[in-house]
């Protein structure tokens, strides 16, 4: 297993909050200096300061992982201030709450924004990522998907779907990026308290409660710590853990 050393820079989406915040909290403990991106500039620089109060070395970027334009533009300004990438956490993703069975209210527009955030975003990223990473000779790349990928449930088909082709995502860029980078996936299952919980549908949030192992849902240092962990191993590439109380052994 690898030390993650000083000299690292990581990029984590979505880090505004919930598990992006607690990754980038623990990546910069262990010594990585860490790039909080957020579509709001503002809430990237106030998660930004709050980990610096406690002594970490962090700081913003804007990033819009829905937008080409904008994933363009962070990764030149990683690249231009920077000059390296060691490690990407793609967390930033996008949900809404609309039962299965209710398939015209999953339009077009919806299946569309979904899609471009949860798995185009991580895939243009990794491109992006790939490049600073093959020319240092290593690189980490950790996508955040969801248990929904894995099994019809979740907030929507929509976002289920996403999950699932950002799984398989990542394994096709295990293959296409080795032997240099690792792509990586962790799996999460309800997260209490969290924006994105909130939007999944009561009846399904309540039938995970009930059927999990554990009697809880997913913690966020827990999924953070799985990050961390795929971060520092050399040989462990295309994989998926799950974070989910035990919901998969049912």
């Amino acid at each position: 297993m690898s030390a993650i050393h000083n000299d690292k820079v990581a990029l984590v989406t979505g880090a505004t909050r919930g598990i992006g915040l607690e990754t980038a909290r623990q990546l910069a403990n262990a010594g990585v200096h860490v790039l909080l991106g957020g579509r709001d500039r503002d809430k990237a620089v106030a998660a930004a300061l709050q980990l610096q109060a406690e002594g970490l070395s962090v700081e913003a970027i804007a990033i819009d992982v829905a937008n080409d334009d904008s994933i363009a533009t962070a990764a030149k300004q990683v690249a231009d201030k920077h000059g390296r990438l060691d490690i990407l956490v793609n967390n930033a993703g996008w949900n809404i709450g609309i039962p299965f069975p209710e398939l015209d209210a999953l339009t077009v527009e919806i299946w569309d924004r979904l899609h471009d955030t949860n798995v185009r975003g991580p895939f243009l990223l990794a491109k992006a990522a790939a490049g600073h990473m093959r020319k240092q000779g290593a690189g980490r790349i950790v996508n955040i998907a969801s248990i929904a990928g894995l099994r019809p449930m979740g907030s929507s088909i929509a976002y289920a779907s996403s999950k699932a082709a950002l799984i398989h995502l990542t394994r096709c860029l295990a293959v296409a990026l080795a032997p240099v980078i690792t792509v990586n996936c962790v799996a999460p299952g309800l997260i209490e308290g969290t924006r994105m919980a909130q939007r999944i549908p009561p009846a399904v949030a309540e039938n995970v409660r009930r059927t999990v192992v554990l009697g809880r849902g997913a913690d966020v240092g827990d999924i953070a710590a799985q990050v961390e962990t795929f971060c520092r191993a050399d040989s462990v590439t295309g994989q998926v853990l799950v974070v989910d109380g035990g919901l998969a052994f049912h």
